[in-house]
């Protein structure tokens, strides 16, 4: 996300950040009450008083307040006064009377919206960046009354947190309803704090599904034109069922104020989430242990696949689930446990929802053929513990030896120590460098730089210029429209098409 558009995304309450949605395998099934499969409400009704009476009591207000520190260095500079000035007498003398601790600070606050899940166990759902930080969080019910409440558990990657209170008070909870049949045009109800003003009912229609508004590689948002707010984070949006349909959590907006773009967590990632955080107090995702990139048309047609589809295997962890299960980088995923993968950022989706350590089918495009190859899930919270990264193999390089590909508009050399030690590339990566890239090529044209390693083309490992032109003239002996390069810049690595030339007929 550029500077100027991150500018223009706020979240809906004061503290920062846009949040990446990963749902999760699903635990606790049978843990919150859900609404019997129907279609929703397609007909705008006369009024929404009633659904808001009954929706009302659900929804609380909560506000937290940050640690604050009584360093020196958290203390506001004093203004300085000529010396004898009657202003440093008074200062000095205030300054004794707080034992030097200069003037006193408000803890930050935090102000924004949550719902109710549970009422017999106290269980409430809120943003995480509502009460990241704190040292203290009150929910406040429909009735005024103010509950401690307790944090049993947050997940940063959808800025989900839930809460617990304890009362003898009665409470109201609401079920989850179905996003999955959300459609556009559906009539949508919002519920929340907005600007701290206590419980408010804004009504709109669904804008848009799965929405990826460049905040992390899971975006898949709900949008609306019910107005949201600052202090409508964590807040509920409904369907004219009465079931929770997504979470509001961010707005689009150039001023701070609702301009009719608001944003939902769907219910059907922030669900599972919040049952795994009450059954384990955190996350349990799915792990592949591959990183994935875009199917494009030109890489499809450089692997003879039909069409743009899939995500495709840019590279592989050592020792991972995917690398166990024979996985390869060069490999596009085309189903994960009998789901299709469409498109790419569909499979995070699909692997973080997978039960940890099933053996799963996947299916896989490999040297134009179908194949189907068994992988164990792994667990992606243990993976990250363990710092798991991705590592390469030697490779044995030949002395220098530079060349221009014409067709492409580069020229790439052997990787000698001179030009390690110019482009910064690690001893342990091998192949062909790029040493230069002319304006207005193709290879410019696909986002090539100098520095960049070519570590294979059309999926056989080149680690000279010699072996590189070698497959270069077989693909172009073979009427390919396109090679497949796989590039390493700066240890990360992905694929590239780029396109051959196409043989002249001799008249």
């Amino acid at each position: 996300m550029t500077h100027h558009s991150r500018h223009l995304f706020s979240c809906v309450l004061m503290t920062a950040g846009l949040l990446s949605a990963a749902p999760l395998q699903t635990a606790q099934a049978g843990l919150f009450t859900r609404h019997q499969e129907k279609e929703v409400a397609t007909v705008a009704p006369g009024s929404f008083a009633d659904l808001a009476d009954r929706l009302l009591p659900a929804v609380v207000n909560i506000s937290s307040t940050q640690k604050i520190t009584n360093s020196p260095e958290a203390m506001p500079d004093l203004p300085q006064f000529p010396p004898g000035s009657p202003f440093e007498d008074f200062f000095e003398e205030f300054m004794n009377r707080r034992g030097g601790r200069g003037v006193p600070q408000i803890p930050p606050a935090s102000l924004g919206s949550g719902f109710i899940v549970d009422a017999e166990n106290g269980y409430i759902v809120t943003n995480n960046h509502v009460i990241r930080d704190a040292e203290e969080v009150r929910v406040t019910l429909h009735d005024d009354t103010t509950l401690t409440a307790e944090i049993i558990g947050t997940d940063e990657k959808t800025d989900i947190a839930v809460l617990k209170v304890n009362t003898t008070k009665k409470l109201t909870a609401v079920p989850f309803g179905n996003s999955d049949k959300l459609r556009v045009g559906d009539w949508v109800l919002a519920i929340g704090n907005p600007f701290g003003l206590g419980g408010t009912v804004t009504a709109g229609i669904v804008s848009a599904r799965q929405r990826d508004i460049n905040s992390g590689p899971y975006d898949d948002f709900i949008q609306t034109d019910a107005s949201i707010n600052r202090g409508n984070s964590g807040g509920p949006m409904f369907d004219m069922d009465g079931g929770v349909i997504g979470i509001n959590t961010a707005i689009f907006s150039p001023s701070g104020g609702s301009v009719g773009i608001g944003f939902a967590i769907p219910s059907a990632l922030a669900e599972p989430v919040i049952k795994q955080i009450i059954e384990y107090g955190r996350t349990r995702r799915g792990w592949l242990g591959v990183k994935i990139q875009t199917v494009t048309d030109e890489i499809a047609e450089s692997l003879s696949l039909d069409k743009a589809r899939g995500a495709l295997v840019a590279s592989v962890n050592a020792s991972g689930p995917a690398d166990k299960g024979g996985l390869q980088a060069g490999d596009i995923i085309l189903k994960f446990n009998g789901h299709d993968i469409d498109e790419m950022r569909v499979l995070p989706r699909v692997v973080a929802e997978t039960k940890i350590d099933e053996d799963v089918p996947v299916e896989i495009w490999r040297n134009g053929k179908v194949l189907t190859k068994t992988v164990k899930v792994g667990e992606l919270e243990k993976a990250e513990e363990a710092g798991l990264v991705e590592t390469s193999s030697d490779a044995e390089v030949l002395p220098a030896k530079e060349e221009k590909l014409e067709e492409f508009g580069l020229s790439v050399s052997d990787l000698e120590d001179a030009l390690r030690d110019e482009f910064s590339v690690p001893d342990n990566i091998g192949g062909v460098v790029v040493v230069k890239v002319e304006n207005l090529s193709e290879a410019a044209e696909k986002g090539l730089l100098p520095g960049d390693v070519i570590v294979e083309m059309n999926q056989k490992k080149v680690n000279n210029v010699a072996q590189l032109k070698e497959v270069l003239e077989a693909a172009k002996a073979d009427g390919k429209p396109s090679v497949l390069l796989l590039l390493n810049r700066e240890g990360n690595v992905r694929f590239t098409a780029l396109k051959l030339k196409p043989k002249k007929d001799k008249s």
